[in-house]
């Protein structure tokens, strides 16, 4: 049996989709890489609300998906970029967001680590209020118990001169952190409004004042993700690190690679990629802790073509796509976002989203997946 799915030509072609899904084993926990998933949240879809509304969320199901990324022995990033933080997701929402799965994280024995950024500011600031907004975040998230990761900030980037205002502000952060956190460094291709952060539009001159915040305080830094989309950059930055800073991938492009790493080092991994991955990507780290590179590419390598897929220009629009293949894998009842934001991506998007998925066997029953790719094409008036 096949399904017509649309393509971008404004034709269609027959797919056959898969029978079985990718065969998912249980392991020990990860011995040779640290992982976190970016998580979605997943929207009350019986909420009357509008996309300028503050966010309708479905707890019971947000907090479903998050056990199932633990299970598979997944780290949880939480309140990220992947949950649509200043993209339907306010700051009331992540607090709340933050309190509830660290409680879960807690009583399941699950890694987490949350956002800490400064979007309870809704104009203009000024840096002193810009600093007073992440100390306020800081402060519930180390309250919560969970690890913090020091996000990117609009209103930073918008109030900052020059690079010594983003030294002043992240380091006042770290001296102030109890705990050692993850520095977030997030490109503008998935926030325009990122655009010359650290003080430059500049790569090399933004790496340098970047690093320079590290040198000052490698005590305060577990780590630091990188979601730039350039593998060499990466490279680079990872081989300056100090000794005991370790470098997350966040580049949902070229994360086998970094992953594997090279003769110098490795990255661990903070992706939102790993979201519709979870159980893949995690059979694949295991194959990696044995010390099979190889094999550890033969898994992760093919699911890039999907990675890429989701993350195309407008790269900041990937979570419709997360989202959409967690509706069609089950693990929620709907296709609807926080924002309205499951209208941004087109319908040969999708299909050829499902196409991918469904290829690498995602979906733990391949017929609902099937049925509910029909379903959406029903929607948009295309007959099977």
């Amino acid at each position: 049996m096949t399904i017509q799915l649309p393509d971008f030509q404004g034709g269609f072609r027959a797919y056959e989709p898969r029978t079985e899904p990718f065969e998912v084993k249980t392991g020990t926990p990860f011995t040779s890489r640290t992982v976190f998933s970016a998580a979605h949240v997943v929207a009350d879809p019986f909420a009357d609300t509008t996309p300028d509304a503050p966010a309708a969320v479905d707890w019971d199901a947000t907090l479903a998906f998050r056990r199932h990324l633990w299970s598979h022995g997944l780290g949880v990033a939480e309140a990220m970029d992947t949950a649509q933080r200043g993209m339907g997701l306010d700051w009331a929402g992540a607090a709340e967001l933050i309190r509830r799965s660290a409680a879960e994280a807690r009583s399941v024995g699950g890694l987490i680590a949350c956002g800490v950024g400064t979007d309870q500011l809704t104009g203009p600031a000024t840096l002193a209020e810009v600093r007073a907004a992440y100390e306020e975040q800081l402060a519930l998230v180390e309250e919560s118990g969970a690890q913090a990761i020091l996000m990117a900030s609009r209103a930073l980037a918008a109030a900052a001169t020059g690079p010594e205002d983003y030294l002043e502000i992240y380091g006042h952060l770290l001296r102030q952190a109890t705990e050692p956190v993850v520095l977030h460094w997030l490109g503008p291709m998935f926030d325009p409004a990122l655009e010359g952060y650290w003080g430059s539009s500049d790569l090399d001159a933004a790496t340098d004042t970047f690093l320079e915040v590290i040198a000052a305080h490698p005590d305060k830094v577990d780590g630091i993700k990188v979601s730039l989309l350039e593998a060499r950059r990466e490279i680079d930055i990872r081989r300056r690190l100090p000794q005991g800073v370790r470098c997350y991938t966040g580049d949902d492009f070229n994360y086998p690679e970094l992953i594997a790493g090279d003769e110098q080092g490795f990255s661990h991994a903070l992706l939102g990629i790993f979201d519709p991955l979870g159980p893949l990507a995690a059979e694949a780290v295991r194959v990696l802790d044995t010390g099979d590179v190889p094999g550890f590419r033969a898994l992760l390598d093919p699911t890039v073509e999907l990675s890429r897929h989701l993350f195309q220009t407008p790269t900041r629009f990937y979570k419709t796509g997360v989202v959409f293949l967690a509706w069609l894998a089950g693990h929620q009842s709907h296709f609807t976002m926080v924002g309205g934001l499951q209208s941004a991506r087109s319908l040969p998007h999708f299909a050829r989203a499902y196409e991918l998925a469904d290829g690498l066997g995602l979906f733990p029953d391949p017929k609902l997946a099937e049925e509910r790719m029909k379903n959406l094409l029903a929607m948009y008036g295309v007959t099977q």
